[in-house]
């Protein structure tokens, strides 16, 4: 059939016409989805499986976490910290001290010090696995998830040990935290579930002190997080779904506010750690990983090796407070509750305790930004107040809501399967993005 014939000439007017009433499809990716982490909805234009567009709706969650914190005492809102990144619970505790303390004026004692850097590294391997465990889940990879959970159940033990609950600690407190580090471990016992030859297995390294059972934990850890690289590294289906996905160049990640292993892994060198230390990280001796290419790959290796720099940094810490035992609060009655013992057997003391609880203390009047390298970034807490006993203003920098705000630069030209990719090596969590 000649080229310029009637019949050709009449199909391709067909194709054309067809082609005008093709339009871009937009579907939602979530909240029910099981990757959208929560609550995240994002509305997605696609070009067949290629993201044209995606718009992310955030505020499903938030509880106005920083007007309520207006209504309440200072130390009442130490709580409401830890639900904000409520995979970081002591990291967001730590600012929010911070800035009270800077407000008043005062320094914790030197082991409450060592004390807070120990539990935010501890916190930084708790939000690292549950971060690999979850991101490996979504892309496809299960037994990487339940290794991560094995390994952090034994430092969520620490955490209940140390605060009484596993998640939501309230530890850290203006002037030290709340208590020095019990001298034993809690113990597993006999049941139908297990054997008395499992528990002895089990309670080996609990027999001694809580200090003990952290310094085996990060002796041993390096070896479990050298398990997930075997799994995941080298692996030639994870490279394919995380090499290249979601490049961001350094100069972009930094015009984006991106922090923490989101602007390492675009080769960019800050941890506020090393740049601007708080509480004693300048003794500390660690590493910080930096990515090349600025992938989801090459943010996966550098929170897979901060793993490995935060068990260092623990068992320094570990034998620092070994050799110097001391007070873990300050000795001023103004933000020190009473003990137990001096409340139930003096009747000022039930007053002081009374008053303290209800009604806190004042602040005098002024404004401070404290920030914390917390595990996703920089978070910050930027706190105003007027001389009451309650803040007159309090915003907290939540380091995923930067990043959240690049989802759409990240994900555009790539597949639908990719957008998965994207929001986990974000590391997302919407407690402290919606607040």
């Amino acid at each position: 059939m000649e080229a310029n014939s009637p019949t050709t000439a009449a199909a391709s007017a067909t194709v054309s016409g067809n082609l005008a009433e093709i339009r871009n499809y937009t579907m939602n990716f979530g909240p029910q989805h099981p990757s959208a982490h929560g609550v995240l909805r994002l509305v997605l234009e696609l070009d067949g499986e290629a993201i044209q567009k995606a718009d992310p709706h955030i505020g499903l969650l938030h509880r106005g976490t920083e007007k309520l914190a207006e209504s309440k005492p200072f130390n009442h809102s130490i709580g409401y910290m830890d639900r904000l990144d409520y995979v970081s619970m002591m990291c967001n505790e730590h600012a929010y001290v911070l800035a009270i303390e800077r407000l008043l004026g005062i320094t914790p004692p030197e082991r409450a010090q060592y004390i807070r850097v120990l539990f935010d590294e501890i916190t930084r391997i708790l939000n690292h696995l549950i971060w690999l465990g979850a991101h490996a889940l979504d892309i496809g990879a299960m037994t990487v998830f339940l290794l991560c959970f094995k390994e952090r159940e034994e430092l969520m033990d620490v955490y209940e040990a140390v605060s009484g609950t596993r998640m939501h600690a309230t530890y850290y407190r203006p002037g030290g935290v709340y208590r020095d580090l019990p001298e034993s471990m809690p113990k597993y016992q006999v049941s139908k579930w297990r054997s008395a030859k499992e528990v002895e297995r089990l309670n080996e390294t609990r027999s001694g002190s809580m200090l003990d059972f952290i310094d085996a934990f990060a002796a041993r850890f390096p070896a479990a997080v050298a398990d997930y690289e075997t799994l995941l590294t080298d692996n030639r289906i994870w490279k394919q779904r995380t090499v290249n996905i979601g490049v961001v160049p350094p100069e972009r990640a930094m015009a984006l506010g991106f922090s923490g292993p989101m602007l390492r892994g675009s080769g960019v060198v800050w941890d506020l750690r090393k740049k601007q230390p708080y509480e004693v990280y300048d003794r500390m001796d660690f590493d910080i990983p930096v990515g090349t290419n600025g992938d989801c790959y090459d943010r996966y290796l550098v929170r897979v090796e901060e793993l490995r720099q935060s068990a260092r940094i623990v068992r320094q810490c570990v034998d620092w407070l070994r050799k110097h035992p001391g007070p873990v609060m300050i000795d001023d009655r103004k933000v020190r509750p009473p003990s137990r013992e001096h409340m139930k057997g003096d009747m000022e003391s039930l007053i002081h305790h009374f008053k303290f609880f209800t009604e806190g203390y004042d602040v005098p009047a002024g404004e401070t930004y404290a920030v914390v390298e917390a595990p996703k970034g920089e978070f910050g807490i930027y706190l105003v107040s007027d001389g009451a006993n309650k803040p007159y203003r309090l915003k907290c920098r939540a380091p995923g809501f930067a990043h959240l705000a690049s989802l759409a630069e990240m994900v555009r030209g790539h597949m639908l399967a990719d957008v998965v990719a994207v929001i986990g090596t974000q590391d997302i969590v919407f407690g402290e993005v919606d607040r």
